[in-house]
């Protein structure tokens, strides 16, 4: 086999080539830079693939906009062979660059794409509604046994770091309030402060963040393998609704979950307050129990309690609809994972805010 060589003719613009042009030819190319290709002369070409046919190409055109030198000399399949690089070449060049968005374009994107959100939520729940009133005159269709498997998943594991949590920012809270406190002695009206945050506050906000994390992620990655893993395709196949054995067990069992979750937040918070009041404060955990009968308001423990269902139920909305739109493939599990947890954030901060303005309208 004749190895690759090529010369050219300046008098004629003429690049002769002749051997056999494969991959390791490129180093048979002359410099050709600043000259002008006119003609592409292969009469001597003996053999041709679609790599060869890109190297001389390249070198009679550098840019994917130059002109088509003239082909001489070459036999008909190594034509047929310069033709479909070159229309491949063609195709790759008219791609457009990426062009960096400016703000009002990144605004106007990340708008589309709340409102795809809100709209999607919106369709979910109306389905959801339909397979509610469908299963209300049918007791024995729901999943029972699935709803006690979540009730064990979202609230008896998350005991521990409720408890943990809670217990800490109680210790914080009332550090920073007493050390303040102490100023003016006004000591024992650190307790009125510890109740106030954390029962109407601090107690459900960080309790529906922490399952948002936790649970919330969960689901949607549970949901969202059993559809890559076909598993929803087959229980829509055997006649069962999606809705009805994966979505409205989590989302009762989220219900359940959360205010119970809160009121163990609530202790665990005014645990971890007593604990630095007598030590900090000289209040004794008598003192302080004294103090919480005196001053502690049903509306206030039932203000922090009343929060909870509803932040479980954006929760659960929210994972279980991401997790039913995930596409076939690992990496959506990740990405619509990442969006429940953000979408769940959002939500519970602007419930929250909702909340605190409803309540000082009414004088709760």
């Amino acid at each position: 086999m004749t190895a690759a060589s090529a010369h050219f003719d300046e008098a004629q613009g003429t690049l002769i080539a002749s051997g056999a042009w494969q991959a390791d030819a490129a180093s048979a190319l002359p410099k050709l830079t600043g000259k002008s290709v006119r003609i592409l002369d292969g009469a001597g070409v003996t053999r041709l693939d679609t790599n060869g046919a890109w190297l001389l190409l390249t070198a009679t055109r550098p840019q994917a906009s130059d002109p088509m030198p003239e082909l001489r000399g070459f036999q008909p399949r190594h034509l047929a062979m310069f033709k479909l690089v070159a229309q491949h070449s063609a195709a790759t060049a008219a791609q457009p660059e990426p062009r960096s968005e400016g703000l009002l374009a990144l605004t106007g994107r990340g708008s589309i794409a709340v409102w795809g959100h809100v709209v999607g939520l919106l369709d979910f729940v109306g389905r959801l509604f339909i397979e509610l009133m469908a299963l209300l005159p049918r007791p024995g269709r729901w999943r029972w046994r699935e709803f006690g498997a979540q009730v064990r998943t979202v609230f008896v594991g998350a005991i521990p770091i409720v408890i943990g949590m809670l217990f800490l920012l109680g210790v914080v809270f009332a550090y920073l309030l007493g050390s303040q406190a102490q100023q003016y002695g006004a000591n024992i009206f650190v307790v009125d402060g510890l109740l106030l945050a954390i029962l109407r506050e601090i107690s459900p906000v960080i309790v529906a963040v922490l399952v948002a994390g936790r649970s919330g992620a969960a689901i949607t990655a549970q949901i969202g393998t059993m559809k890559v893993t076909e598993e929803i395709d087959a229980i829509t196949t055997l006649g069962l609704s999606p809705l009805a054995v994966l979505v409205i067990p989590r989302i009762l069992a989220l219900l359940l979950a959360l205010p119970l979750l809160v009121f163990i937040g609530d202790i665990a918070g005014m645990a971890g307050g007593m604990l630095v009041t007598q030590q900090q404060l000289d209040i004794s955990y008598y003192m302080f129990m004294d103090r919480v009968a005196d001053v502690l308001d049903l509306k206030t423990l039932l203000v922090g309690l009343g929060k909870a269902p509803v932040f479980a139920i954006f929760i659960a909305l929210i994972a279980c609809r991401m997790g039913l739109t995930v596409t076939r493939d690992a990496r959506s599990v990740g990405a619509n994972t990442t969006s429940t947890v953000v979408q769940s954030l959002v939500a519970i901060i602007i419930l929250n805010a909702i909340f605190a303005i409803m309540f000082v309208k009414l004088g709760i």
